[in-house]
């Protein structure tokens, strides 16, 4: 079963790598700009930010506002669709073919399988909370 779950995992990666469910926007930001080669010095000089901005777009602790996620897109060569939510022209996944150990392999599987897990759960949270607006009279 361990070895069906890798081969899972390694057909999984080798489609969509960049995809909203398999990657963030801090993600799909640090491949592009590696994909160019640059440091994320070179690409908060070009974009006319701080290093501590791009690191933290990296780091998905925030956002570019829309006028430099348009720079940001533009100056990397990928679609703006692509650099929110994974689809349409961006980069290919990155050509690491260092096998990853079995056991690395199984939590990055379990890991993704409680990330799924965490997106209904917030799925079904957001219609509860809908039908309990629903039922309090707005006096309330």
């Amino acid at each position: 079963m361990a070895d069906t779950i890798a081969e899972d995992l390694t057909d999984e990666t080798k489609v969509d790598w960049y995809s909203e469910d398999r990657a963030t926007f801090g993600d799909r930001v640090t491949g592009a700009r590696e994909a160019m080669g640059w440091s994320q010095k070179e690409l908060a000089k070009r974009l006319g930010v701080k290093l501590k901005t791009v690191a933290g777009w990296e780091d998905d602790l925030s956002e570019p506002r829309a006028n430099k996620l348009q720079m940001l897109a533009g100056i990397l060569n990928i679609s703006l669709v692509w650099l929110l939510t994974g689809d349409g022209e961006g980069v290919n996944e990155p050509q690491d073919n260092t096998p990853l150990p079995a056991d690395v392999k199984g939590l990055l599987t379990e890991l993704r399988q409680l990330r799924g897990k965490m997106k209904e759960n917030i799925d079904q949270l957001g219609r509860l909370e809908k039908r309990l607006r629903n039922t309090i009279p707005d006096h309330l």
